[in-house]
């Protein structure tokens, strides 16, 4: 699996990513509130004496507002990324290098009306439904290898 990671394991935030598929294989991405014209999947951190998947249903219903999703694949390894050396302060106060990621692929077994990105602290300000090749152009761009990986890795789901 693709990896970025150079520091040490202790230095990367644990994290989940998830890649909701919808019926048409597009997957779900949200535009950031933090950081206007900025795309992504959802993803979030893992609480403590959380596992990995607990942490993805929660991130999914606080960041998406929905549960209606099936499981259908975790990924084999964790996937990591490293955030510039000069935009480290504004992440998490400078105390990762980036992130680790266990990635999800999720099936959404709902309506566009059963997402609600206002449900909890709104992490979104817009989303839609795109197709994977779309992203590569819509992310930041120390975030595409992890997206070329998570691709690449789900591709039987989205092709």
């Amino acid at each position: 699996m693709t990896s970025t990671m150079t520091g040490r394991p202790e230095e990367y935030r644990r994290n989940v990513g998830m890649m909701m598929i919808g019926p048409d294989r597009r997957v779900f991405v949200g535009c950031r509130a933090n950081q206007p014209d900025s795309w992504q999947m959802p993803q979030g951190g893992i609480d403590k004496g959380e596992t990995p998947v607990e942490a993805a249903c929660r991130e999914l219903h606080e960041e998406v507002g929905t549960t209606r999703a099936l499981l259908l694949r975790e990924s084999a390894g964790w996937i990591s990324y490293e955030v510039p050396e000069d935009r480290r302060p504004a992440y998490w106060k400078g105390r990762w290098r980036g992130q680790a990621q266990k990635w999800f692929a999720l099936a959404f077994t709902g309506t566009d009306a059963d997402i609600d990105i206002h449900a909890h602290d709104q992490e979104f300000v817009a989303w839609r439904w795109i197709a994977p090749g779309e992203l590569a152009s819509l992310i930041v761009p120390f975030k595409r290898a992890v997206y070329d990986a998570v691709f690449e890795e789900f591709a039987d789901l989205i092709s």
